[in-house]
């Protein structure tokens, strides 16, 4: 599988992968990874294809809603948890405990909170990984140029503006598949 996935990755959608490669598979068991621009349901299916290439195992959190029969045994079997997503709850606490027993869990967000064009990115995923005390992995969805640029583990300071500032300068010029949302 993991042949025909490079070969469909690579040499049929034309795609690169730049950066650090192995997303430290060795090293670093327990991350949370960005994903940006999130601009399409396509943006999915080329995760999977780097999942598979690389060999690095991931996971994602979804409603809970997409957790029912049948699709909940897909979600699962690929690395998805389901999250709670009602009010009054403090999410950053509830997902940065999914960390908590696992030997390997890497945890893959989409910093815009959801495919349509924001002004300002949600900052969980920043909170998450402090919370989790785990480093934040930035890998780019760049249709444009089709390549996943990926980033070496970012570990969080006390300066949030400040560590913000240089996760976003990581994502400049990175164009999705929908360039009206990037």
């Amino acid at each position: 599988m993991k042949a025909i996935a490079k070969f469909i990755f690579f040499k049929i959608l034309g795609w690169k992968i730049v950066g650090n490669t192995n997303f430290s598979k060795d090293t670093i068991k327990k991350a949370v990874i960005i994903a940006a621009p999130h601009t399409s349901w396509h943006d999915f299916f080329v995760g999977l294809y780097l999942r598979k290439i690389t060999g690095v195992k991931t996971n994602f959190i979804g409603k809970k809603e997409l957790f029912r029969w049948p699709f909940n045994y897909y979600f699962k079997s690929i690395g998805g948890r389901s999250v709670d997503r009602t009010s009054g709850q403090n999410k950053v606490e509830a997902i940065a405990r999914l960390f908590e027993g696992e030997e390997e869990f890497r945890l893959t967000l989409a910093p815009e909170g959801t495919r349509k064009k924001v002004n300002e990115w949600k900052t969980g995923f920043y909170y998450i990984a402090k919370a989790a005390n785990v480093p934040i992995i930035m890998f780019t969805l760049d249709f444009k140029n089709k390549q996943n640029k990926i980033s070496e583990p970012f570990y969080t300071t006390d300066n949030a503006e400040d560590n913000l500032k240089k996760i976003r300068a990581f994502f400049d010029g990175v164009v999705g598949k929908v360039p009206e949302y990037s």
